[in-house]
């Protein structure tokens, strides 16, 4: 009886776990995927991609600490870790966002296309 409420709760958290790594990849997909868009970090703008690939890096290096989407968005995306500055977004029509508010919208709305 134990150990088949062990093995039940080791496929439910796997799966959760799967779960929210399949809404984080989702997110660096959006993130990837804004052409005409600048993201600044640190006084600096990057390109999507290059945001993607250094929001992925911090993701791996944080290892089990992330466990959720939310995590994601509040310990990797939302700031650096240097400064402490927030993460922007800056739209190709020159609206800036906070990257946590981008990020929880599509989260929100994993449809949408776009935050404005």
């Amino acid at each position: 009886m134990f150990l088949w409420i062990g093995v039940g709760q080791s496929i439910f958290l796997f799966a959760q776990t799967e779960v929210e790594t399949k809404k984080i990849e989702f997110l660096l997909r959006e993130v990837q995927q804004l052409n005409g868009a600048k993201f600044w970090r640190n006084g600096s703008s990057y390109s999507p991609k290059q945001a993607a690939d250094h929001l992925r890096m911090k993701w791996h290096k944080a290892g089990s600490s992330i466990k959720t989407a939310k995590d994601f968005i509040e310990k990797i995306a939302s700031k650096s870790s240097i400064s402490g500055k927030a993460y922007e977004i800056e739209f190709e029509n020159g609206t800036k966002v906070e990257t946590h508010s981008f990020l929880y919208k599509k989260l929100g709305d994993g449809r949408s296309n776009n935050i404005l």
